[in-house]
């Protein structure tokens, strides 16, 4: 389970420490990505071959929107294992996508992670405190 927020430097290589209490979880290896919130999302392999296999990334994609979004998640892809420090190679078209330059936050979401330019991370957090008890309340409407 990843959970907590970290803050780290990237190297001039581009390599990014991995919060040691998240290291044994993806020590089988990991997927980094484009998130939809500007910012990388990193999967243990086993969570993303379980995303990947859900019915709606298996079918054909018929949709538009759905063409758009598996060339945003799997397009943008890259296939990864850390180092024997901890750290993970951040790839430039990543690093760019997210806008990560010279430190990054780490942001552990139960199963899975985000890595986020920190002024942007503290951005998103101020919007997400703003409309935290909106979103509460609509997903109890839906029960």
């Amino acid at each position: 389970m990843f959970l907590g927020e970290y803050e780290y430097k990237v190297d001039s290589k581009g390599r990014l420490p991995i919060p040691p209490k998240f290291r044994q979880e993806l020590g089988a290896g990991l997927m980094l990505t484009r998130g939809t919130d500007t910012c990388v999302v990193v999967y243990p392999l086993a969570e993303w071959r379980s995303l990947a296999d859900t019915e709606p990334a298996r079918t054909v994609a018929l949709s538009q929107k759905r063409r758009k979004l598996n060339r945003h998640i799997y397009g943008g892809a890259f296939d990864m294992t850390l180092d024997g420090q901890g750290r993970v190679a951040l790839p430039l078209p990543l690093r760019r996508y997210a806008k990560i330059d010279d430190v990054a936050t780490i942001v552990g979401l139960n199963n899975y992670i985000e890595l986020w330019n920190p002024e942007l991370w503290n951005a998103e957090k101020v919007s997400v405190e703003e409309q935290v008890w909106q979103i509460t309340e609509s997903l109890e409407d839906r029960q």
